[in-house]
């Protein structure tokens, strides 16, 4: 079935200031406003999959108890990219109709 009405459009991304440091000091690093959202998604997918990457090569360097809580945070990680990749699908599916 074919929608009447198109999806609206995904928002910009949003001035957003990060990076927890308890230093006193405001964040030294933020999102800057105004970036597509397919495209800010692109770099969630790559930054995500670089995490689990080094998560995966940390474990070999870890005691069974680390590797432990490492593996959760990887699954967590996992899960975080396969949502994100199957968003990127469905804006990229629909941008094609």
């Amino acid at each position: 079935m074919k929608k009447i009405v198109p999806d609206p459009p995904l928002p910009d991304t949003r001035h957003h200031p990060f990076g927890k440091c308890d230093a006193g000091h405001p964040p030294l690093f933020a999102v800057n406003p105004n970036i597509n959202a397919h495209d800010a998604l692109v770099h969630v997918a790559e930054y995500l999959r670089s995490a689990y990457d080094v998560g995966y090569k940390a474990l070999d360097h870890m005691d069974d108890t680390g590797k432990s809580l490492l593996w959760a945070s990887l699954h967590a990680v996992e899960m975080a990219e396969g949502l994100t990749e199957a968003m990127l699908e469905g804006i990229e599916s629909q941008s094609s109709n």
